[in-house]
């Protein structure tokens, strides 16, 4: 077996609503084999992954995945749940899975469920599937696999990429309340909410974390000072940088003292309860690493707490005890040690719930301190401390103290919190009981610390008492009750007319003075500006949309190509629109079927949020029949429907059971609800639709309609804003007319056959005569849609002109050219196919070749030189239409049993003849 791809879906997608990763896996000498073929084989490898034995499978119980071994099954599907048990041993939590045929024999897809908030770049699921694949090939070769070291590895790797405890509780306790998370990079960097109501959190800091309250906590005299001045209690100390300093501070301060990094965190090199000369010397060392400044305190007896204040309220307090270990009246502490790391709960760092404990120079003098070493063995209930602070970063456990704070404390700890400036932040108090007042003036303790972006884990997962859901409260304050946190969003897919509808939307909501974010295949626009210039159909430019604090509602084009490799850009959208699904792409990503594509452009209805609306065009049936897919069933959405003809019997039957139509009658866009209609706009005054002669634009027109209902447009700014949309200036590239001379151009983006047919339609009824056409095509369909396209093109214009893309897309330097050519002679013998050279000779030949009046089509591959062009040669028209204009012509011969290829010819003048 090997693996030929590796696709992650980020978004939803069409095999799941959340991440999953697509393995191309070719079986090689595995193909048509079962299980059964292997004697024993199922036996032998659950002794190596005995996990397997609980995997349910399609039977819907444990034993499943057993059954169908014994029975016989492939080695993909074996592979797929090798790779989730895997997944389960290093307790990263996924599912689902699925294996599917990939259309040849020995090839399947493997589909893997990921977490959630994994980051894409991370090779867990990769490097799961490969030790699976290794561990069936070497289970298969009679080996046994030890897959200690390699999950170990893979663990370790998998642990430091993830979310940290703190992130991952803010980022579940966000998708409680129904808000979008997205991960923003390989750290704890998150983004919540979408457009103006994005916020960004970072672990246990928030989009209102001040920085100057960050950089006053991480200087703790700075800190004590504030304190001080605030009326806060704080243990005395003296700033020293070199050793003389440190012994006068000692001799000053009295013993015990403590001695840490002016700029230390998370715990480290924090020295607790220093009596002699020799340990303040010791300490002040490699507290300050020789060169850095180091604080002495005064030692504040008691016990060690820490409360967490979120937007000026306790919402948490524990107890910290310093990591240590028991005796069971057996066993030494080294020993000890290990026993408690073998909690799953402990981890290296801040990855886990709980540190792991270390047994290094630190810890040893503390043992010592002790009257103990590694090796000792501590009688039953007697207590070995490794270290002297209590941290949770060098393995300290907790106890949850929250119900027992006292008022008192309670308001100095928020008052803390206010002096520093920080909206979240962890108090470090060392008092005899937090559960009674702490008196200023006295020595009944005081404010160790205050902390900027402090961990939860503390008050997540106490080692004992209450968890509390300290995450909750963050998202609250960031989020506070009835706060909006989305904008509305509309997605709209189909095969033709996705970019023209949601310009169309975009430019009805501009006028109600909304700020629209958009995303097409012309680019990323908000309010209208151009933000990022590419083909921006994907889910990384809804993405980009979403992103925006200025995007008060998102207009998304959501093409199938991203769809298929990415999955969607976002978590559910208020208004789904899919205007057709027609033949294109097919054969591309794995798409062969019409039944695929269908399914493809399903996930936009079938991902409507709650309560939202989905448009669909009632005149094409692939379309229409989405309405009762179960999966869009499942989300109960308002379905709207439109249709050219209100006789439209799928429009009708939903107008009776209740439903919502948009249809054209007596001239005009109609809203329909039972017997009740709502004028919109009157088709003749619609610039779009081209007096009403651009039908697939009257469609497009009524799309945006329902669309912008839905949204609770009104009928007047409705009716105002269709009125005032201008192709060339609104929608240019797609029905945009321009006139060179006089000779009448329309520019579209047409590019398979149901677009050629619609254009070709628009022409008849516009002029009359057939047109000079130019055009290119995509190299990425499939030869079957060329050539269909092709036939298309020769039904409408008997004079064509054919140029390359520059992207060839994967096409040899004139195939494309080739291929054209020859489906369009094929349709029609006596046209004139004529190849060019480049974009721009494909226009002065069209120009040569056209009437006065003309008209002639142009499909562009890139509009912006194409307009250039085009408004060039309308300057200088008198000089491009002169008789020798070059060209060069195909020249097809008669017809016989063979097709005889069109062969180039070298450039003529125009009063040569051309067949």
């Amino acid at each position: 077996m090997r693996i030929e791809r590796i696709r992650k879906l980020r978004g939803p997608n069409r095999y799941l609503s959340k991440p999953v990763m697509v393995a191309l896996v070719e079986l090689e000498e595995l193909s048509g084999r079962e299980t059964v073929d292997y004697l024993g084989f199922t036996e032998k490898i659950l002794m190596v992954v005995p996990g397997l034995a609980d995997h349910h499978c399609a039977s819907g119980e444990p034993g499943g995945l057993l059954a169908k071994m014994r029975r016989g099954t492939f080695f993909g599907h074996v592979t797929e749940h090798v790779t989730l048990e895997l997944s389960h041993l290093i307790d990263r939590d996924v599912y689902f899975g699925r294996t599917l045929w990939a259309g040849t024999d020995g090839r399947f897809y493997i589909i893997l469920e990921c977490p959630r908030d994994e980051w894409p770049g991370d090779p867990t699921a990769e490097d799961l599937l490969r030790l699976a694949i290794d561990t069936v090939q070497e289970t298969l070769a009679g080996g046994a696999p030890d897959l200690t070291g390699r999950l170990a590895t893979i663990r370790s790797a998998y642990e430091a990429s993830r979310l940290g405890v703190s992130t991952a509780a803010l980022a579940r306790a966000a998708r409680e309340r129904d808000i979008p998370v997205r991960r923003l990079s390989d750290v704890t960097l998150l983004q919540l909410g979408y457009g103006r109501h994005r916020r960004l959190v970072w672990a246990a800091s928030t989009q209102g974390t001040s920085t100057i309250g960050v950089d006053i906590a991480a200087d703790k005299e700075v800190t004590k000072q504030l304190l001080a001045a605030a009326g806060i209690p704080v243990p005395e100390g003296v700033i020293v940088r070199d050793e003389e300093s440190a012994a006068s501070a000692l001799r000053y301060l009295r013993p015990p003292v403590v001695v840490k990094p002016l700029h230390g965190h998370h715990g480290e090199d924090v020295f607790v309860g220093l009596q002699t000369c020799e340990e303040v010397l010791a300490a002040f060392r490699q507290a300050g690493a020789g060169v850095a400044a180091v604080l002495v305190e005064s030692y504040v007896p008691g016990r060690d707490y820490r409360a967490l204040v979120v937007g000026g309220r306790l919402v948490a307090a524990t107890e910290l005890l310093a990591a240590h270990v028991k005796g069971d009246g057996a066993s030494d502490i080294a020993t000890l040690v290990a026993r408690v790391n073998d909690d799953p709960r402990r981890g290296e760092g801040h990855d886990r719930e709980l540190t792991r404990l270390t047994i290094d120079a630190v810890s040893i003098a503390c043992l010592s301190s002790q009257g103990f070493r590694p090796s000792t063995v501590l009688s039953r209930g007697q207590t070995a401390w490794l270290r002297r602070n209590a941290n949770l970063s060098t393995g300290g456990t907790s106890r949850d103290v929250t119900d027992v704070v006292h008022a008192n404390i309670s308001r100095i700890c928020t008052r803390a919190a206010e002096a520093v400036g920080l909206d979240v932040c962890g108090i470090d108090l060392r008092v005899t009981d937090i559960s009674e007042p702490l008196i200023p003036g006295t020595c009944s303790g005081g404010v160790i610390e205050v902390n900027a972006s402090p961990g939860l884990r503390m008050h997540l997962s106490p080692s004992e008492g209450t968890p509390r859901d300290v995450a909750a409260a963050i998202i609250e304050h960031v989020y506070p009750p009835g706060a909006p946190t989305r904008i509305p969003i509309v997605s709209v897919t189909g095969t033709n007319g996705k970019t023209t509808t949601v310009r169309l939307i975009a430019h009805i909501l501009q006028q109600i003075h909304r700020s629209v974010g958009t995303c097409t295949t012309e680019g990323v626009f908000v309010n209208g500006d151009l933000v990022f210039d590419a083909d921006a159909s994907g889910p990384r430019s809804a993405e980009m949309v979403l992103a925006d604090p200025q995007v008060e509602v998102a207009v998304l084009e959501t093409a199938r190509g991203g769809l298929v490799r990415y999955g969607l850009g976002y978590d559910g959208a208020d208004v789904g629109v899919i205007t057709n699904i027609t033949r294109d792409h097919l054969g591309s990503d794995g798409i062969d079927t019409m039944d695929d594509l269908v399914a493809i452009k399903s996930i936009v209805a079938e991902e409507i949020r709650p309560g939202g609306n989905l448009v669909l065009n009632a005149d094409d049936p692939n379309t229409a029949a989405l309405a009762s897919r179960p999966g869009v069933r499942d989300r109960n959405p308002v379905i709207r429907l439109f249709a050219l003809s209100p006789t439209n019997k799928v429009v009708a039957g939903h107008l009776q059971r209740g439903g919502i139509g948009y249809v054209v009658e007596g001239g005009w866009l109609v809203e329909a609800a039972g017997s009740k209609r709502v004028r919109l706009a009157p088709v003749r005054d619609i610039p779009l639709t081209l007096g009403g002669q651009a039908t697939f634009n009257v469609a497009n027109a009524l799309a945006a309609a329902a669309a912008c209902r839905a949204l609770g447009v009104g009928v007047e700014d409705l009716r105002r804003a269709l009125t005032l949309f201008q192709p060339a200036e609104h929608n240019p590239g797609r029905v945009h007319v321009l006139h060179v001379g006089g000779v009448p151009v329309l520019v579209d983006y047409a590019h398979n056959p149901a677009a050629m047919a619609a254009i070709g339609d628009l022409i008849r009824r516009q002029w009359s005569t057939d047109p000079v056409a130019v055009i290119t095509l995509p190299g990425d369909r499939r030869d079957d849609l060329i050539e269909e396209t092709a036939r298309a093109v020769a039904q409408m214009s008997d004079r064509v002109v054919v140029y390359e893309d520059e992207d060839k897309r994967g096409r040899a330097p004139g195939e494309m050219t080739d291929l054209i050519a020859s489906a369009l002679i094929d349709a029609r013998p006596s046209l004139q196919c004529i190849a060019a050279t480049g974009v721009k000779h494909a226009l002065t030949t069209a120009l040569a070749l056209a009437a006065p009046s003309g008209p002639i089509l142009v499909v562009y591959e890139k509009l912006a030189p194409v307009i250039e062009m085009l408004q060039q040669f309308d300057t200088a028209h008198a000089a491009l239409l002169r008789p020798d204009s070059p060209y060069l012509p195909i020249q097809r011969t008669e017809r016989s049993e063979q097709p005889v290829p069109h062969t180039r010819q070298v450039p003529v003048r125009s009063d040569s003849t051309i067949r």
